[in-house]
Order: structure tokens, then sequence, then C-alpha cells
């Protein structure tokens, strides 16, 4: 499909891959959203849609907690555009710490609200430092994988068509326990969809089987040019100590030797998932802003209490 010019927009759709692909793969920016397979895997959560102005530039539309938004990962467009945008979208989102401190001011000085978005910063990480695990800042996830070895019968394999129905066995037996403990499951449509599609989206992984029984998968891709690799996807199944460590630190032994950065993700806000983040010792962050015309819709400090007091 043909992604249509501004102000139309289309659904994204897998016959606009062979175009973004590319595009994506190059941005420098490094931010996880910006790949075709993350943003066509979540297609029904947000809803998306796309556009391209007159410059070449696409930009993406989408719709979260009720409230719209625009990603603009090529870049602002020009005033006009910009401002038309801005009256028809709730906020701006997955703005980049370049483009942010490239138009900060003048965006500050019109009366649009920027905020930080942690909750969404991507965790980054050597590689070198995932593989190695060297230096008393690691000791603890040395000792996990340690344990892990010592104790269990373990067999690593890449992800193929031939294996891809196991990987998709431990998606579901993951989904089942979670179902079972209340919690949620939010991202296993896109988790088995990326599975189904992993040829078709270029996407690698590696399974993990204990004594011959599939227990865990990772699943991701490179980004920025090939000079990292993002996790899109990480499953465990059964109470194997020191598993998730271990997934850790094989996965990234096992992708092409030329990437030199992980990037894992967001955390969401979730402080169970933001500590086991932090615990790897992040050695830096893809920081992404949100900005809003109305500070109604702002959550930061300045905006968020004085709509309150109102």
């Amino acid at each position: 499909m043909i992604i249509p010019n501004y102000p139309k927009t289309a659904a994204i759709s897998i016959d606009m891959r062979q175009e973004l692909y590319p595009l994506f793969y190059n941005l420098e920016s490094g931010i996880s959203e910006y790949t075709f397979a993350g943003l066509y895997l979540f297609r029904d959560k947000y809803k998306y849609t796309l556009t391209r102005l007159n410059t070449g530039n696409i930009l993406i539309f989408g719709t979260e907690d009720d409230k719209s938004f625009c990603m603009l990962p090529f870049g602002f467009p020009d005033k006009k555009t910009n401002k038309e945008l801005f009256n028809k979208y709730h906020y701006f989102k997955g703005i980049s710490e370049k483009d942010t401190d490239k138009y900060r001011i003048p965006l500050e000085k019109a009366g649009f609200c920027i905020l930080e978005d942690r909750d969404n910063f991507d965790y980054l990480y050597e590689r070198s430092n995932l593989v190695n695990l060297t230096g008393r800042k690691f000791h603890k996830k040395r000792n996990m994988v340690n344990a892990f070895i010592s104790n269990y019968n373990y067999e690593e394999k890449y992800i193929t068509h031939i294996n891809v129905g196991d990987a998709l066995d431990i998606l579901q037996k993951w989904k089942e326990k979670r179902i079972e403990l209340g919690l949620s499951t939010v991202d296993c449509e896109s988790a088995q969809e990326a599975l189904e599609m992993m040829d078709t989206l270029e996407l690698t992984g590696c399974i993990t089987y204990v004594d011959g029984v599939p227990a865990a998968y990772s699943l991701g891709e490179p980004i920025n040019r090939g000079k990292s690799f993002v996790i899109q996807f990480e499953k465990a199944i059964g109470d194997y100590k020191g598993i998730y460590q271990f997934i850790n630190r094989s996965f990234a032994s096992m992708i092409d030797k030329n990437i030199t950065c992980i990037n894992r993700e967001q955390d969401l806000g979730d402080p169970g998932l933001r500590q086991a983040k932090m615990s790897y010792r992040p050695d830096g962050f893809v920081k992404k802003y949100k900005i809003f015309s109305d500070s109604k819709y702002c959550r930061c400090e300045r905006c968020y209490g004085e709509n309150i007091n109102n």
C-alpha cells in the first residue's frame, strides 16, 4: 500500500514494510518504537496510521488512553503543519532528545509544555557488559548465571521455522501462568504474531531448553544502522533459578558481533521492571519527550499541580 500524502492517512500494513524498514533502520535516534516491526506488531493497540509530508518525511498517529497523539520519527515539520497537528492531536510523543533540544526554546515561547517522558526512556547497555558480567557491580548477576549453569542441563538454539513452535509453547504457558496469577498479558497477541511473522519481519531470536524442554526465549532486531539491537520480547517459564539472567547474557552473546549496544526498551513506569532494568547498571538511556499544546493534558509537576488546584 502506498502511504498517502498529508493530510490523508492510512493504517500501517505489511505492504509498507519495503519502504519503511530501511527508513527506520537508518534512524540515528535509537528509539525502540521506531522500527517497522515495533509499529506493525502494536498497530491494533495504538491504532497507528501514517501520512507522508511533501518533504518525504513520515508522520505516525495513534491513540492511547483515549487521547490522540502524533509521533515524529524524522523530525518536526514546517511551522504551518506543526500548528495544524497541535490543533488536532492531544500531544506529540516519542520526540528525540536531539529534536527536543533543537526546538525547545521556540516551542516554550509559543506556550507548549515539554515533558521528559522518564517512563519511556530506553535502557542502553554495552553488549560486552551483558556478556562478560565482570566486576563487583555484576557480582549478583554472575552468581545467578552460574547457579543456572551449575544446576541445569541446558541447550541454546536460534529460533527458526523448525523450532518456532517451541517458542510459541513458551509464550502460551507464560500467558496461562500470568492469567492464573491475575497479571497482565497485554503484549501476548503481539508476541505471538512476532514469532509467527519473524521471517517476514526479519526478527532474530533464541530459545533456551532445560533438560530438552523449551524454557525461555528472546526476540528482537537491529536498529540504529546495525549499531544497536533492541530486545522486543523475552519470556521464560518454570522455576529455574537464574534463567532470566542466563538468557539475558546468552542472547547478548549470540547476536551479531558487530552490534555494540543492547536496547532493552522502557520500564513503562512499573517499579519492579524499573528495578530489574536498573540492576543491570545501564550505560545510558535513549531519552524521549512528550510535548503538549494544552496544559490540562500535561503531567509535568507545574501543569499537573495547577490543574489539580483549579
